[in-house]
C-alpha cells in the first residue's frame, strides 16, 4: 500500500513538474498572441498586458500595409518547401551510399564529412556569397535552396539509420533485376519513411525560420521572406512600429510552424526511437 502511495505520489509530483514546465514554455506564445490583439493605445506593461479590454484585428490589417506580406509568405513556404524536398531526398542518397556501398575512400569522404560539422556554417559566408553572385543567384530564393541541398548532420542521420536495414533485402532486389537507384527508390525509400519524416520536421522548421541567410542573399523587399520583413520594421525612433503590430508579425511567424511541428511530431518520434528494421 505504501509502495503504490509513493508511487502514485511520485508520478503526480513528475506531472506537475512537466506541467509547469510547458506553461512556462506557452506563456510567451499565448502573450505575444494577446498583445497582437490589443488596442495600441492599451497598455503592453505589466500585468495590464494580460488583459485585453478591446480586442481587435486592425494590428494584422496595419502590417499588411507595411510590407508586402503575400509575396513575404509566398517566399517563405517557397524555399521551406523546396528546401525541405531536396534536402530530404539528396541527405538520403548520400546516407543510402555510405550505408550499404563499399568503395575507395568510403570511409574517409564520410569522416571528412562529419568533420564539417565543426565548422560553423556562417565561416563560409563570405564564400558563398561570392559564388551565388557568379552565378548570378543573388536576389534568387534559389539561393537559399542550393547551397544546402544536402547538410552533413543529415547524412549522417540517414546513414545511421540506413545501416540497419538487412543487406538480404538488397541482395534480394538485385537478383530480382532492380538497378541502384530503383533499390533506393522502390527498397530503402518505403523502409525509412519514419526517419524522412523526422528529418522533414527539423528541416521545415530550420528553413522556416531562417534569417541569416535570407539577409545576406536578399536585397529586394519583394523578395525576403517573412522572417526578414517582420525583423526589419522599424523600431527607432521618429519611425517606430507599435509592439503590438510587431508582436501580430511575429504571431504570424510562428504560428504555422508550430501547428507543421504538431503534425509531423509522431513521426519524428517514430523516426527517433525506431532501432531497426525487421527482416
Amino acid at each position: 500500500m505504501k509502495n503504490h502511495t509513493k508511487q502514485i505520489t511520485g508520478q503526480f509530483l513528475v506531472y506537475l513538474i512537466l506541467s509547469i514546465i510547458v506553461l512556462i514554455s506557452i506563456f510567451p506564445i499565448f502573450w505575444m498572441c494577446l498583445i497582437s490583439i490589443k488596442d495600441i493605445s492599451e497598455s503592453i506593461s505589466g500585468l495590464n498586458s494580460i488583459r485585453v479590454y478591446h480586442p481587435t484585428f486592425d494590428n494584422y490589417l496595419r502590417l499588411f500595409r507595411q510590407i508586402p506580406i503575400a509575396s513575404n509568405i509566398f517566399n517563405s513556404v517557397f524555399t521551406t518547401t523546396m528546401g525541405t524536398l531536396t534536402t530530404v531526398f539528396f541527405c538520403a542518397l548520400a546516407g543510402f551510399s555510405f550505408a550499404k556501398y563499399k568503395f575507395p575512400g568510403r570511409d574517409f569522404l564520410f569522416y571528412f564529412v562529419i568533420a564539417t560539422m565543426l565548422i560553423p556554417p556562417e565561416v563560409g559566408a563570405i564564400p558563398q556569397f561570392i559564388i551565388m553572385k557568379k552565378l548570378h543567384l543573388i536576389n534568387s530564393l534559389w539561393a537559399l535552396v542550393i547551397p544546402r541541398i544536402a547538410t552533413a548532420v543529415g547524412i549522417f542521420y540517414m546513414r545511421q539509420y540506413i545501416v540497419n536495414v538487412p543487406d538480404e533485402l538488397i541482395e534480394a532486389s538485385k537478383i530480382d533485376g532492380c538497378k541502384d537507384f530503383g533499390i533506393f527508390y522502390k527498397i530503402i525509400i518505403p523502409v525509412i519513411k519514419p526517419a524522412l519524416a523526422s528529418w522533414a520536421s527539423l528541416t521545415i522548421v530550420a528553413r522556416w525560420n531562417d534569417f541569416f541567410w535570407p539577409l545576406l542573399f536578399l536585397r529586394k523587399t519583394s523578395k525576403y521572406t517573412l522572417m526578414v520583413s517582420i525583423s526589419l520594421l522599424p523600431v527607432s525612433d521618429g519611425l517606430s512600429t507599435p509592439w503590438q503590430v510587431i508582436l501580430a508579425g511575429t504571431t504570424i511567424v510562428i504560428i504555422p510552424v508550430i501547428f507543421a511541428y504538431l503534425v509531423l511530431q509522431y513521426f519524428h518520434k517514430e523516426g527517433l526511437t525506431a532501432g531497426a528494421v525487421k527482416g
